[in-house]
C-alpha cells in the first residue's frame, strides 16, 4: 500500500508538471499588423522576427497617381530584460511609381529603405491583468533613398496603453511624437500622432482589429493632417508562428487613398 501510494503521488507530480509546461506558453505578441504601438516585450533569449511580405500604397490626387509597392519590410525583436527588448528594422525593397495626369509621364524610383533602431520598455500591466503599457524611443539612419527612405536622420517616441474590457475584448490608445524628417530631405520638424483600436479575439487563433489615426505634421513645405481607419486580422497556426492582413483606408484629401499588407511574424 505504502509503494503502491508513493508511484500514485509521483505519477500525480509529473501530471502537474506537465500541465504547467503546458500553460507556459511563450511571449509571442507581434506589433503587427496593428497600425499602433505595443507596451508587450520580447522575452530574454528569444527573438521576434516580423515581415510584410507585400505592401502596396496607392495615392490618387488632381494632378497625379502614385503607387508605392514595398517587399521583405523586416523588423527583428530581441529580448535583453525581463522588461526591455531592442529592435532594428530595415526595408529590403521598395518601389516608387508616380504618373502625371496632364502629361502620361512616369517616373519610377527604386531601392532600399532606411535602418530603423530601437528599443522599448514595458513600464505596467502584468499577465491576468486589464491595464498595460510601455514606451518606445527609435532613431532612423538614411540608408535608403527617398521616397523609399527619408533622406536625413529622423527619431521619436511611442507610447502604447492598453486596457483589457473583457477576455476578448481589449481597447488601446498608441501616441506618437517625433523630430520627423523633412520632405526636402534635409532638416527635421515636429510631427504628432494618436490611434485608437478596438480589439477582439475572435477565437484561439484568430484577432480582429479595427483602428483610427489621426496624425499632425508640421513639415516646413507644408503644415497637413492625416487622417486613416484600419482593419487587420491576424491568424496564429502556431503558438509561435502568425500571418496577417491589413487594410488603411484615408479618410481626408491629404491621406493616402489605400493601403493593403500582407505579411506574417514569427518567434524563435
Amino acid at each position: 500500500m505504502v509503494r503502491a501510494a508513493r508511484i500514485f503521488g509521483l505519477g500525480a507530480a509529473l501530471l502537474a508538471a506537465g500541465n504547467a509546461f503546458a500553460d507556459d506558453d511563450p511571449r509571442f505578441c507581434p506589433t503587427r499588423p496593428s497600425i499602433g504601438g505595443s507596451s508587450c516585450t520580447t522575452e530574454p533569449g528569444r527573438v521576434h522576427v516580423e515581415a510584410s511580405f507585400v505592401d502596396w500604397q496607392r495615392d490618387d490626387k488632381a494632378d497625379q497617381r502614385e503607387d508605392r509597392i514595398v517587399t521583405a519590410d523586416l523588423l527583428v525583436r530581441a529580448g535583453i530584460g525581463s522588461k526591455t527588448e531592442v529592435q532594428l528594422g530595415w526595408t529590403g525593397y521598395g518601389r516608387d511609381r508616380t504618373r502625371d495626369k496632364a502629361s502620361g509621364t512616369i517616373d519610377t524610383i527604386h531601392g532600399t529603405g532606411d535602418l530603423r533602431f530601437a528599443i522599448r520598455q514595458h513600464l505596467a500591466g502584468e499577465k491576468g491583468t486589464p491595464f498595460s503599457a510601455g514606451v518606445e524611443g527609435f532613431v532612423t539612419a538614411p540608408t535608403g533613398r527617398s521616397p523609399i527612405g527619408d533622406g536625413t536622420w529622423s527619431a521619436g517616441a511611442i507610447v502604447p496603453v492598453q486596457y483589457d474590457l473583457t477576455e476578448k475584448l481589449a481597447v488601446a490608445f498608441t501616441g506618437e511624437a517625433d523630430a520627423a524628417a523633412n520632405e526636402s530631405g534635409q532638416g527635421r520638424h515636429f510631427a504628432v500622432s494618436g490611434i485608437t483600436s478596438l480589439r477582439y479575439k475572435l477565437s484561439e487563433k484568430v484577432t480582429t482589429t479595427a483602428e483610427v489615426s489621426l496624425e499632425r505634421d508640421n513639415d516646413p513645405d507644408g503644415h497637413e493632417t492625416y487622417a486613416l481607419a484600419a482593419l487587420s486580422t491576424a491568424w496564429r497556426p502556431t503558438k509561435v508562428l502568425q500571418f496577417d492582413l491589413l487594410a488603411v483606408a484615408g479618410l481626408n484629401h491629404n491621406s493616402p487613398d489605400v493601403r493593403l499588407v500582407a505579411g506574417g511574424a514569427i518567434l524563435f
